[in-house]
């Protein structure tokens, strides 16, 4: 019982040291010691030389231009920071001069926030540089030096930023890869529960339902993965020394792309699949065994990094495969022909997948690339989007219409009740509600309402945990060293765990206030009330002030994701009809499926957080969403297929019935655009022509064809499996469309 109970907590101890390692190497705890340096070096400079004024003004100017240092291009992340800086800079130096009255500082003030928030239109890289001007706003209401001018002050700010993007470049010089390999790292072990989930969608017993929505939020993450990883990889400089280790994880990052489409392709009819592994469970198990295996290796892949002698070896993968080549072979003879052919399809998918995991694990050992293997990095910068900074975008948002202006204008209103409340009422600290209106509240309402929860828990938590060891410590250098370790644990974790970020924040602020007043109680008192009265004042402003529900948006949404999945079927289409290399245009046009699928669900799961009253036709708006993932695993079942394998001509069939699902896309796009589908046939499931199409197999003589000829086999596989998909994505096109005529999104 003792060794049991040994053995329970020396598990338990191991794992939560693994964890506690991986955070210590992790980019965000990276960043927030980046950032306590950037804060608290200027600060100690400042006290011993006397110039302690100077020092706050740089560690300030260092802080706030931080929020611009995310992942991506080091040149995007450049011009954040130095943005942020001049922005800080200014915002501070028009402060400065605002000491008005309550009546007329209240509409400025609004009339700034507003401006600075306005900025997030031209992306996210934008939203965090507005963020950094918000800052400056709010806090700047709380530093009044005594010693320097206010452009004096202005201009440290500035510097401060300036510190804050030499440390940031100096930082990224020691280590180049961190980035890389955390993205790479997460993205091998999204990929691996994406395939393991798909892997258990074979079962028949699971339930479906929930499997496809997990595989829905596994996508949306896998594609924000992906958006990254293009942007580092493509994006980045290719210094002499990182040149071969940056080619090679751009090779990588393209088969975990591939593994990712031939995941969600599914090479067969879905009711036929489920009946025959109903009929014949070993199949199930065996290819659910070869699945979980190739899984577990990219986790493996994921924990070892470079590390080349743990590399996990292909023998059991192998073993798993000649498993299920006898299974089949050894059943061929009693199978329906059209199950043969589709079991033999489902093995070859593996075996693409499988080579795919070779080439990861090829190219993170001591390969040698060539210059076949290289990736154009001009063409590929295709692939990054670029954001539009001209001035016409402001024009272009300045409606109610837009999102963001809508935001902006909320979050303008919502500052200055806030700061009107906390001068009127006398609070001790104003600035701390509007603080937490600029943290708490984002443009959707379900962020907005977790955010305000998180924050207000994590408040009361740090204040509870404060009020002890301030009873507990009298020592004014351990509340700096603790403040300083509080930062730090907050920053590193304010995007996985709000609430806990929200507890190490308070806990930082309430040491170095203990350090600089006594009445250290009535300090925390006036930050949970604060914090309660900002989350507050967020959560009303979203729910009565110019609200944005997305039931009035997702109609966009469905739009983008039909346009996108239409598209990428043109150029499948185009494709299968002309061989040859495949061409950026259709690598593009994946992608673009991929993208505006990924955006619909994410859509459709923020409307599901939004209150129920404010919800529209979700049941239809969910089948919608479903439509298109399945639509989307059609599109890559044929798109994987031709990619991969020499196929015949196309017939004058499959140009009819192409353009036919293609027709019915279009007339999705439009009733969703133009609300106008009365006039509009709705094409029928049955529809005679193309029945008439559609090659007939069971017609076909069997006896007569020789499973040992291996190219017969290979063109019956192939009809099989395009028909099979051309039937499913026409049947999808008619139930979307019907879908489209009676959905109300008004």
């Amino acid at each position: 019982m003792k060794v049991s109970a040994l053995k329970i907590v020396t598990v338990f101890v191991s794992e939560h040291y693994k964890e506690l390692l991986q955070f210590l190497k992790s980019i965000s705890f990276s960043r927030a010691i980046r950032v306590a340096i950037a804060v608290s070096l200027p600060l100690l400079i400042g006290l011993l030389l006397g110039y302690f004024e100077i020092g706050l003004a740089i560690s300030f100017g260092a802080f706030w231009s931080s929020p611009s240092d995310v992942t991506g291009s080091s040149r995007h992340k450049k011009f954040g920071i130095l943005f942020s800086a001049i922005l800080v800079m200014v915002v501070s130096f028009i402060k400065g001069y605002l000491n008005f009255e309550l009546w007329l500082l209240l509409p400025i003030l609004g009339l700034l926030t507003f401006a600075i928030s306005f900025i997030s239109v031209y992306g996210f890289r934008a939203s965090l540089v507005s963020f950094s001007g918000l800052m400056a706003l709010v806090l700047s209401f709380a530093n009044h030096s005594e010693v320097l001018e206010i452009y004096q002050y202005a201009i440290f700010l500035g510097v401060g930023g300036l510190w804050y993007l030499l440390l940031s470049k100096l930082w990224h010089r020691i280590n180049p890869k961190l980035e890389t390999e955390e993205f790479l790292s997460e993205t091998y072990m999204l990929t691996a529960e994406f395939i393991e989930t798909r892997g258990k969608l074979i079962d028949p017993l699971e339930d479906h339902n929930k499997l496809q929505t997990k595989l829905q939020q596994l996508q949306s993450k896998l594609t924000a993965n992906h958006k990254t990883l293009r942007e580092i990889l493509i994006l980045s400089r290719r210094s002499s020394g990182l040149s071969n280790y940056q080619d090679k994880r751009l090779l990588i990052f393209v088969q975990l792309v591939e593994m990712l489409e031939t995941a969600i392709a599914n090479p067969g009819s879905y009711d036929r699949m489920e009946a025959l592994y109903t009929e014949h469970p070993q199949y199930v198990k065996i290819f659910q065994d070869l699945i979980f295996e190739m899984a577990d290796q990219l986790r493996m892949i994921s924990k070892t990094g470079n590390d080349q002698k743990n590399l996990p070896k292909n023998d059991k993968i192998k073993q798993c495969f000649e498993d299920l080549r006898f299974e089949i072979a050894s059943l061929a003879e009693t199978l329906d022909y059209i199950d043969f052919l589709m079991l033999q399809n489902v093995l070859e998918y593996q075996e693409k997948q499988f080579e795919k995991l070779k080439r990861i694990k090829w190219l993170l050992g001591e390969s040698t690339i060539t210059e076949t293997d290289l990736i154009d990095r001009k063409a590929a910068k295709r692939f990054v989007p670029l954001q539009e900074y001209a001035p016409i975008q402001l024009l272009r948002n300045f409606s109610f219409k837009s999102t963001i202006f809508r935001h902006s204008i909320r979050l303008a209103v919502t500052v200055m009740i806030g700061y009107a409340l906390g001068s009127i009422f006398a609070f001790q600290n104003p600035h701390w509600i509007l603080l937490a209106v600029i943290v708490i509240m984002r443009p959707s309402y379900g962020l907005t309402k977790s955010r305000a929860k998180d924050r207000i828990i994590g408040t009361l938590i740090g204040g509870a945990i404060a009020t002890a060891m301030v009873f507990l410590i009298q020592n004014p250098y351990v509340y700096g060293a603790m403040s300083l370790v509080a930062l730090v644990v907050a920053l590193s974790m304010v995007q996985k765990n709000f609430r806990a970020s929200a507890t190490f924040i308070t806990l930082g602020v309430v040491f170095v206030y203990a350090i600089l007043q006594p009445d250290i109680l009535n300090v925390i008192k006036f930050r949970i009330m604060d914090t309660i009265v900002g989350a507050g004042l967020s959560y009303a402003a979203m729910l009565w002030l110019w609200p944005s529900w997305e039931f009035v948006e997702i109609g966009v949404s469905i739009e983008k994701s039909v346009r996108a999945n239409k598209h990428f079927l043109h150029k499948i289409t185009e494709y299968y009809q002309q061989k040859g290399d495949i061409p950026n245009s259709y690598n593009l046009a994946r992608k673009e499926a991929f993208l505006e699928t990924s955006n619909l669900s994410s859509a459709f799961q923020r409307m599901a957080q939004e209150p129920k009253s404010k919800q529209r036709e979700t049941d239809k708006i969910y089948e919608m969403v479903v439509l298109n993932h399945t639509f989307l695993a059609s599109l890559a079942s044929v798109s994987t297929y031709i990619q991969n394998h020499k196929t015949t001509d196309a017939s004058a069939h499959f140009k009819t019935v192409t353009n036919k699902i293609e027709k019915n896309l279009e007339r999705v796009i439009q009733c969703l655009k133009d609300k106008k589908c009365d006039d509009l046939k709705i094409s029928s499931e049955h529809d005679l022509l193309f029945d008439e199409q559609l090659p007939t197999f069971n017609d076909l003589e069997m006896s007569i064809i020789s499973f040992k000829d291996k190219q017969t086999v290979r063109d019956l596989q192939e009809a099989h499996l395009v028909w099979e998909q051309l039937k499913w994505l026409f049947s999808i096109s008619c139930t979307m469309h019907k879908l489209a005529a009676t959905v109300k999104l008004d």
